[in-house]
């Protein structure tokens, strides 16, 4: 396996060379150093599914009746009830709080880009 190829500064330097009162070379970047006007927009919400247990019960009553929905009447209220919770919750979850994993979701991170561009040209 062939080591890899540096440039001649990287060896002067690793090597002491930039030790006797001369100055490493300055990196420069090959971009500006300036933040996108946009971010890629990516889904925020985990995709953990809800009311998996009443869904489960409610197929397991199902099962044991011959699918007859008047037996299994408490377990489909129940599963309707768990859903109906998990949707209102997911309404109510505000769009321009953080998200659990403490970031700004991507719409509002765009939102603020906008209203603040970067400068890039100086007059």
């Amino acid at each position: 396996m062939a080591a890899p190829a540096y440039p001649a500064w990287v060896t002067r330097w690793v090597s002491g060379q930039w030790r006797n009162k001369k100055r490493p070379p300055t990196l420069r970047p090959t971009r500006t150093l300036a933040l996108a006007d946009k971010v890629a927009n990516r889904r925020e919400q985990s995709t953990e599914a809800t009311c998996i247990t009443e869904m489960s019960v409610m197929m397991a009553c199902w099962k044991q009746n011959d699918f007859n929905d008047a037996p299994c009447a408490e377990e489909i209220r129940m599963f309707y009830d768990c859903v109906a919770k998990a949707e209102k919750e997911r309404k109510n979850q505000n769009e321009d709080t953080l998200s659990a994993r403490g970031n700004l979701p991507s719409s509002k991170v765009n939102k603020l880009l906008k209203r603040f561009p970067q400068i890039i040209r100086y007059v």
